[in-house]
């Protein structure tokens, strides 16, 4: 049973087009075309470096962190919500996502550049490879619209879809290290200044496991100052409960993207004996609604936003304003109650469901 499930999760995630390789981290630093936009990534790593691939990280870990500075160039013609890799006529800056240069960082180097200003955090999700999460971070970056320079944490992620034990143990394993970069991002920084951290799929289990141990470890220095959103999360919701517990109140609430078509997460379940996942939750039930109240957290339904890609990756559309989402009324805005809502496309407006409650 179990290597049925794994084989249609490999099927379902996988599809039928093939996944560019770590050659497209070399750098090129040809001549810019003109209407290309600029993206620097800082980027802290779990990976170990692939030995016979220079400036490669694969999925071996390692407990000594990397610290890294890309450039990453977004073609003209770009399409928001998209990463467009290089395709059978090769890399070119003027059609695809390049990468401009790569600077390997000291971990104190990487602490002086994240002072000079503002910052947001991207944790990926299940299956990705570092060159998939670099690349999905200044696409975000770009069509987001945000002002804060884009942070990348990558842990190692075997970058395939049966490998999803390994992917869990290996999301566990790098959560000192996400505890580590939460405390730079934040040092010396105000409360009202709070950093924007968007986490997908696994990745939110691992940002709720680490920021549980921030908790435990009374470091609500740092928890003041993040603002967690929480993308299609792969977590039991028993787990998450026990986890809500633990953390308590965020003075920053917390915001969780749902969909009810979720097909990896429906999977996700089926591995995991049946047990309903928080991405998948329906925020139409009392207890769901319950839920967010008592907790302080914001539980959005977006299944209704249209996408080309799976509805595990929905949110890419929404934070990239293909769904007619208003800038000043963003989930990095002014939606400030703690409660169960749906997303309307028309207009980007959350409508409550149930009771909600003003922060």
């Amino acid at each position: 049973m179990l290597g049925r499930l794994l084989l249609i999760l490999t099927l379902a995630l996988a599809g039928c087009a093939a996944r560019p390789g770590p050659e497209v981290l070399a750098p090129d630093a040809g001549a810019l075309p003109e209407g290309a936009r600029l993206v620097r990534v800082l980027t802290m790593t779990t990976r170990a470096p692939e030995a016979n691939l220079p400036g490669a990280f694969g999925d071996s870990r390692s407990i000594r962190p990397s610290w890294l500075e890309y450039e990453v160039s977004v073609p003209p013609g770009h399409r928001p919500g998209k990463i467009e890799w290089p395709d059978r006529n090769g890399s070119s800056a003027d059609r695809n996502f390049v990468v401009r240069s790569r600077q390997t960082l000291s971990r104190d180097a990487f602490a002086k550049r994240l002072s000079r200003e503002g910052v947001g955090l991207y944790v990926h999700g299940f299956n990705t490879r570092f060159h998939e999460a670099l690349f999905r971070t200044a696409q975000l970056s770009v069509d987001a619209q945000i002002e804060e320079k884009p942070v990348l944490f990558t842990w190692p992620s075997a970058g395939y879809p049966g490998a999803y034990l390994a992917d869990r143990d290996a999301s566990d394993f790098s959560r000192a290290a996400l505890a580590d970069l939460l405390r730079l991002l934040t040092k010396g920084r105000s409360a009202s200044d709070a950093v924007p951290v968007l986490a997908h799929s696994m990745g939110a289990r691992l940002t709720m496991e680490t920021l549980v141990q921030l908790r435990l470890a009374g470091r609500d220095d740092v928890l003041d100052r993040i603002e967690v959103i929480l993308a299609a999360p792969d977590i039991d919701i028993d787990l998450f409960r026990a986890q809500m517990v633990s953390l308590g109140p965020m003075k920053h609430p917390i915001t969780v993207l749902v969909s009810s078509d979720d097909l990896a997460l429906k999977l996700s379940s089926q591995l995991s004996a049946r047990r309903i996942r928080l991405g998948l939750v329906d925020v139409r039930d009392p207890a769901v609604q319950r839920l967010a109240v008592a907790t302080g957290i914001r539980i959005v339904d977006i299944t209704d936003i249209p996408t080309d890609d799976p509805a595990h990756s929905r949110y890419v559309g929404l934070l990239s304003g293909e769904a007619g989402a208003v800038v000043e009324n963003t989930l990095f805005g002014e939606v400030r109650l703690a409660g169960a809502f749906v997303f309307n496309q028309v207009g980007g407006v959350f409508t409550g469901i149930g009771d909600v409650l003003a922060d």
